[in-house]
């Protein structure tokens, strides 16, 4: 499973007219599942994002968790995380998981970001989003549950 996690200001999705989710200071998370991942990668991938410690403590140093922070998690999946664009000029994207094992994936690592203790906010799976961020820094981290060793 992959991340794409960037800090932020403020975070919005919308599908249509629709405001999905929206969160203040915390982070946006747009998640890719890969073809053979399985629970322990959600996990994984859940696990890193609630623990990495990218805000700023009271001498101005990347210390503190979003929890510590007392921000937010604004999740968004996005299948083409797993794009390869290798060869031509249009990616391509069969390493993505296929609908039914992304959707469980992805509820997996949310639900795990609840349980340890994070306000999370969601997009719309399959859902043509729109989504508004305020970059915080810029601070983008990338996660990927197959290369943790």
């Amino acid at each position: 499973m992959r991340a794409v996690v960037q800090r932020v200001k403020e975070a919005r999705v919308t599908v249509g007219e629709t405001l999905a989710g929206a969160i203040g200071t915390g982070l946006l998370a747009f998640l890719g599942a890969e073809d053979g991942d399985e629970a322990r990668d959600a996990a994984y991938i859940a696990d890193k994002i609630a623990g990495l410690r990218v805000f700023a403590d009271a001498d101005g140093k990347m210390n503190l968790s979003v929890a510590e922070a007392g921000g937010a998690v604004l999740a968004v999946s996005q299948f083409t995380l797993l794009g390869d664009a290798r060869k031509g000029r249009r990616p391509n994207f069969t390493a993505a998981a296929r609908p039914e094992l992304a959707e469980p994936l992805c509820r997996a690592c949310t639900d795990r970001l609840r349980a340890l203790g994070l306000r999370v906010e969601e997009g719309v799976f399959r859902a043509e989003m729109l989504v508004d961020i305020r970059n915080d820094g810029p601070v983008t981290l990338l996660l990927d549950s197959r290369k943790r060793f």
